[in-house]
């Protein structure tokens, strides 16, 4: 999934400090309910606004996070990684071939509305995410998963004629189109959520537009939000199936885009937890609250083929070369970075997943396939500005506003215009919403974007760039790559032919330079040592507050 967690040592004026402060609260201040008692409060930053809790149009780590929290699926990420129930009371009943699952749904499991959850919500919400009118780009997730779903898509069937069935309120059936090894895994992911269809229908365009237009089942509601603002608070939901198990009492939330403002307010004790970037992370060496969190995230350069219905210049599989071998990646993550992440030299990350005869990581089986190589970046520029007939390209590099997102790119420029004459590199900083938008209308030229893994498998990341991809969105279309990717999603009975299609089709997309991979991410992380159990993920949302206690 997109992921955008980017967190001036000078200048921060005491106002700043003060109006911030007052948001967030002191953690290290116990606060009290109305009866006196102790609550427990944990204040953080988040890099970019909440762009939606729509659970099935959502796209980016933001909204996932946030619905991670406030929402729950059939089943949850245990702190560990390990599957848990969540809105299902039991493990499911598989059928012998695979292709059946059904559910039963907690009979106290209830909307914060206090209507029951059914096994109608998650047809109607899965329905929702299968129907082409809804244009949910995570519509891939179900495509060719769930029975008549690809034909839906595309037109040929009815959307009521979905495989997934409510037998009785509390007792969901679905039917796959074929046996998925991840199935279970992607019903921890919110487009998989349940929606209640008699809300949502009143709602209409109101749905989802703010926190006060939205039903929740999960361990929190969703308080404070506007639909736009730069903060949003959420608060212990007490009807949760599971609410003794959950300690914190409030969360919130602040978008904080300069790593020197976020510092200020982690000294001072108004947030709990922040992450680290750059010199920055230097300048913490020693302090005992410093820690590494991985990270399965993937940073790329994505190059649009494609901008108002005319080819670009990156449509030239040379020119594509050039800019991907053009920058010295270790450089990028010793200078600019310095938080542990690492140079990635193909788009599927360490230690996501293993051969399945042999053992071996995917990324050490598959080696450096797109690496720093001045020399020949020159070469391949020359020979694609000569194909194109020009003597020079201008480009322009779109990315997030973001205080490390601006370093990144203005790091990218310098190298790329030193290292391949010729070249002019401009930059945009946008927003995060904004940015998606311009992805989604491919209104970019080259776009450094990031994507982390939703379940442990590299077809996760490879789907990313097939033709018809919702994803995509760069107009990158190889009959070879489509091929592979096809072959894999749907060869899951012969799982080392499925590998070795996976391998393949990433060579293929290395050979083409259909993206230029950057890095993988790590975290730097300040955390307060009275912050207990702040659960994070690997795959799917970042992170999980069910567990997460404060003891001051």
């Amino acid at each position: 999934m997109e992921k955008k967690k980017y967190l001036q040592l000078m200048g921060l004026s005491l106002a700043s400090v003060s109006l911030l402060a007052a948001c967030g609260g002191d953690s290290e201040e116990s606060t009290t309910d109305k009866d006196g008692n102790d609550k427990q409060v944990l204040n953080l930053v988040e890099s970019a606004e909440l762009p939606t809790m729509d659970s099935v149009l959502a796209t980016d780590s933001v909204s996932f996070n946030v619905m991670n929290n406030v929402n729950e699926g059939l089943l949850r990420q245990g702190p560990d990684g390990e599957l848990e129930l969540g809105m299902a009371e039991e493990e499911p009943v598989v059928s012998e071939d695979g292709l059946t699952y059904t559910f039963k749904i907690r009979e106290d499991a209830v909307w914060s509305n206090g209507d029951p959850v059914t096994a109608n919500d998650f047809v109607f919400s899965w329905t929702s995410l299968a129907t082409p009118e809804t244009a949910a780009e995570y519509s891939y997730m179900i495509d060719g998963v769930v029975a008549n779903a690809t034909a839906i898509l595309q037109g040929e069937m009815e959307p009521s004629e979905l495989g997934v069935t409510a037998v009785d309120d509390k007792t969901l059936e679905i039917q796959l189109e074929k046996a998925v090894p991840y199935f279970e895994s992607l019903t921890t992911l919110s487009m998989f959520f349940p929606q209640n269809e008699a809300y949502v229908t009143e709602k209409g365009e109101a749905y989802a537009s703010n926190s006060d237009n939205i039903l929740y089942n999960g361990p929190f509601v969703l308080d404070e939000w506007d639909g736009t603002g730069l903060s949003w608070v959420m608060n212990k939901n007490e009807d949760y199936w599971d609410a003794d198990a959950v300690e914190l009492d409030t969360i919130n939330i602040d978008v904080i885009k300069e790593t020197s403002t976020a510092l200020n307010l982690y000294d001072t004790g108004s947030i709990d937890r922040m992450v680290l970037s750059g010199d920055y992370v230097q300048t913490q060496q020693g302090n005992s609250d410093l820690k590494t969190q991985p990270t399965s995230t993937v940073a790329y350069l994505k190059f649009n083929q494609e901008r108002n219905g005319e080819e670009t210049a990156l449509a030239n599989e040379n020119i594509r070369k050039a800019i991907a071998m053009a920058f010295d990646k270790q450089a990028y993550v010793d200078t600019v970075l310095q938080n542990g992440s690492i140079p990635a030299d193909g788009l599927v990350p360490e230690a996501l997943a293993v051969d399945p005869a042999t053992g071996e990581d995917y990324r050490e089986q598959n080696g450096d396939l797109l690496s720093f190589d001045n020399e020949k970046a020159q070469e391949y520029f020359d020979k694609g500005l000569d194909e194109l007939g020009v003597d020079s390209l201008s480009l322009e590099i779109l990315s997030d506003d973001t205080e490390n997102a601006k370093k990144s790119i203005e790091f990218l420029q310098g190298q790329l215009t030193q290292n391949l004459q010729g070249l002019e590199i401009s930059l945009r900083n946008v927003p995060f919403k904004v940015r998606l938008d311009a992805d989604s209308n491919q209104d970019y030229d080259i776009q450094l974007a990031l994507w982390g893994a939703d379940y442990a498998d590299p077809i996760n990341f490879l789907e990313l760039f097939h033709a018809e991809n919702g994803n995509n969105n760069s107009g990158y279309d190889s009959a070879e790559y489509n091929s592979l990717v096809e072959s894999a999603q749907t060869n899951v009975t012969d799982l080392e032919s499925r590998w070795q299609d996976m391998l393949d089709a990433e060579k293929v997309l290395m050979e083409e330079a259909g993206i230029a991979p950057i890095y993988q991410r790590a975290y730097a992380i300040l955390e307060k040592d009275y912050v207990k159990d702040f659960t994070t993920h690997l795959v799917g949302a970042e992170w999980s507050f069910k567990w997460t206690s404060v003891t001051n």
